[in-house]
């Protein structure tokens, strides 16, 4: 700044004195050379022209520091001008970017957001285009109620301007300073607040409840893993990793497995090949391996030799592999091994079947000493104390009656002290059991011995039915036939167990018993009642049973529950809907019901002679071509269309066969229903679902 002034003024002074040459001194040559030889002349003469050079230097004087004042004057308005010309510049600008900024967000916000940015732009400061272009909007986008916020806006905008205005120029720079220390709101600012704080709280509000609600989701699920790991084993590092759940390893058993068959498959190849002394040292490696092995399912229970001997038998077949190995042979010998396995497993499925089956339809040698014991203190008693009392309640029809065949007595004992200890009232429930001739006493005997309360029984002998022959019934009949006896009986004359466990479902004693086909004999069992309860003795009875005699059958004669599902136990999985007599008389998507606890209409069922229609199916099956066995297909075939169904809750199926029902299910069932082969009195039986049965057994006799 300073060298330019400098510079300025040399240059005024030099422009000055040129000027005042030109105009006080002559323009010709001649003038000057007149001019330098006058002054010469005079300066000889003794000074007398000197005062035109003074008054020269004393213009100079003069004019230079005027021109020097009147020169910064210039340079200081040029300088205002410039800044002027800047911050118009300026604010050209910042209005381009606004407007540049305002093209690209129109197309993400509505008009009424962009006024509301506009109008606030002082008080929020620049703005940034990243957030918008992003389209990462919060809550705080949303506004109820706009046009009341742009009007405070605007007016708070106006507001401001009018105060910018009455502020006076000096005093800016304290204003801004006195607005950092002391901070007013403005009412749009206010509102603003007063949304982000509404926002907060209801943000901190719904973060809370769903805290709350993780936390108790959490919770629960903790108290059903809880469940679950009742008998976790203790001193584990953690009982949740699959790897501390995981005791039973079996890596190492397997591996053993596999090198003896692939060792045998090098046995049969040297074989083959005469390599005598590979065969013999890889039977020996068998064998062994074999020892270690033993019975073991776990590495925990494998031998501490287990290691060596692996080791040994990967040595020797490494180099059975480099001898023997012929990927044809190994493949063709592998191949040959896995039918031999497929048809172990499919006798030993077999002998399991035939084993369990047995098990489950032998009576245990406990009951059976138990019945024998009954039976001879029974015919020990007089005459007239092998009666019951209340006799006279056994053909009343205004009372609850039920039917009851079995010969086994303690599963008789449990339905019927199980239906007794859950009625209301117990001596209006009369209980019809019948028995066969092995059984009869030890029936009478035992509830001689443990009578049922209040409430009235009567045992009768199916082998005294003299009705019931071979002329009447075509079961009997069926019975006397040599094809049948040849059928149940001699079953080809099989020797194994795998080879005679297809027929033993067919030579199951309780489909050639009549106390299985006396369901469909009630009314001429009990002629002078009018509806019976017929149970099964492989149930348990946990409400009481009373409001099944109010249930409106609708003209139906039987009442049971339905035992269809998707696909399951329908009219063609019972059926042999290839024979013409039954595909055009039955559909087989049809529903089927259960046996065990059942409503029956006896005054119905004369009216409709469902004994006729049951006889007419049983007579056209006497070669099995419309069913196989048991008695739920011609039940079904005889009440087709009669059957009513009633609430599932009433009656609740497979206790016998499926570990898998719901306990909720079977604790609000009125009637649960060990149907399979796993009956409750059997070890087969599984022990979490006995616990109902065992309640309800009487152990207080001298005999038991």
């Amino acid at each position: 700044m300073f060298i330019l002034e400098n510079v300025t003024i040399k240059n005024l002074i030099i422009g000055a004195s040129s000027i005042t040459r030109s105009i006080f001194l002559p323009r010709t040559p001649m003038a000057i050379k007149r001019g330098v030889s006058s002054f010469g002349v005079h300066r000889n003469r003794g000074g007398g022209g000197s005062r035109f050079p003074v008054f020269t230097l004393v213009l100079i004087l003069v004019l230079a520091p005027m021109v020097f004042f009147v020169g910064r004057g210039i340079y200081s308005a040029d300088s205002i001008d410039q800044n002027d010309s800047s911050s118009s510049n300026n604010k050209q600008d910042v209005d381009w970017r606004t407007k540049l900024a305002l093209q690209h967000i129109k197309s993400l916000l509505s008009k009424e957001v962009i006024d509301v940015i506009k109008a606030n732009t002082d008080d929020l400061g620049p703005l940034s285009l990243d957030s918008f272009r992003k389209q990462n909007f919060s809550a705080s986008w949303k506004f109820s109620g706009q046009e009341n916020v742009i009007d405070i806006s605007s007016t708070s905008s106006e507001n401001v301007a009018t105060n910018k205005q009455e502020t006076p120029k000096g005093k800016q720079d304290s204003s801004l300073d006195d607005d950092h220390s002391q901070y007013v709101e403005t009412p749009t600012m206010l509102a603003r607040r007063k949304l982000r704080d509404k926002r907060r709280e209801t943000r901190a509000a719904g973060l809370m409840k769903q805290d709350e609600d993780v936390s108790i989701k959490l919770e629960n699920a903790a108290i059903e893993r809880s469940k679950s790991v009742d008998s976790a084993v203790l001193g584990k590092y953690s009982i949740w990793r699959k790897e501390a759940d995981n005791e039973n390893i079996d890596t190492t058993v397997r591996l053993i497995r596999d090198q003896i068959i692939m060792a045998r498959v090098y046995v049969s190849i040297a074989t083959m090949k005469n390599k005598t002394n590979m065969a013999h040292e890889l039977q020996i490696r068998i064998k062994e391996s074999q020892r270690a092995l033993g019975e073991a399912t776990t590495d925990n229970d494998l031998n501490q030799s287990a290691p060596e001997k692996i080791k040994a038998m990967g040595q020797l077949l490494s180099k059975a592999r480099d001898q023997l190995y012929d990927c044809k042979l190994v493949t063709g010998k592998l191949r040959a091994m896995l039918q031999s396995a497929d048809e172990q497993v499919r006798s030993l499925k077999k002998q399991s079947t035939f084993l369990s089956q047995l098990a489950a339809k032998t009576i245990p040698n406990g009951i059976h000493c138990l019945s024998m014991r009954l039976t001879i203190e029974y015919y020990l008693l007089s005459p007239e104390k092998r009666k019951f009392p209340r006799s006279e309640n056994l053909e009343n029809p205004s009372l609850y009656h039920y039917a009851l065949f079995s010969d086994n007595v303690l599963a008789a004992s449990v339905v019927v002290n199980s239906t007794i200890m859950n009625a209301k009232e117990p001596e209006k429930h009369v209980f019809h059991l019948v028995s066969d001739k092995l059984n009869f006493g030890a029936m009478n005997m035992w509830f001689l011995l443990n009578p049922p309360g209040k409430a009235t029984i009567h045992v009768e002998n199916v082998d005294e039915f003299k009705w019931l022959n071979s002329s009447y019934c075509p079961v009997l009949k069926q019975l006397e036939s040599a094809a049948m006896k040849e059928f149940y009986f001699k079953a080809d004359h099989h020797t194994t167990l795998s080879a005679g466990s297809s027929n033993l479902k067919y030579r199951n004693p309780k489909y050639l018993s009549m106390l299985n086909h006396l369901r469909f004999y009630l009314p001429q069992v009990y002629p002078k009642l009018n509806k019976i309860l017929f149970l099964d003795d492989d149930i348990v009875v946990q409400k009481d049973l009373t409001g099944l005699w109010k249930v409106d059958l609708h003209g139906k004669v039987n009442g049971a529950v339905e035992t269809c599902g998707e696909s399951f136990h329908r009219f063609d999985k019972y059926l042999n809907f290839s024979n013409p007599h039954i595909a055009r008389s039955f559909d087989p998507n049809a529903c089927g019901w259960a046996y065990g606890m059942n409503v029956f209409d006896l005054k119905q069922w004369k009216k409709r002679d469902i004994t006729g229609i049951y006889h007419r199916w049983q007579s056209m099956n006497e070669d099995r071509v419309l069913w196989k066995l048991g008695t739920l297909p011609p039940g079904l075939m005889t009440f087709y269309g009669l059957t009513h169904p009633l609430d599932k809750s009433w009656h609740v199926l497979g206790l016998g066969y499926n570990p898998s029902i719901d306990k909720i299910d079977i604790e609000n069932a009125a009637v649960v229903h060990y149907n399979g082969n796993m009956k409750p009195w059997l070890e087969l039986a599984m022990t979490r679902q006995t616990t109902t049965h065992c309640l309800f057994l009487s152990r207080e006799g001298w005999m038991l």
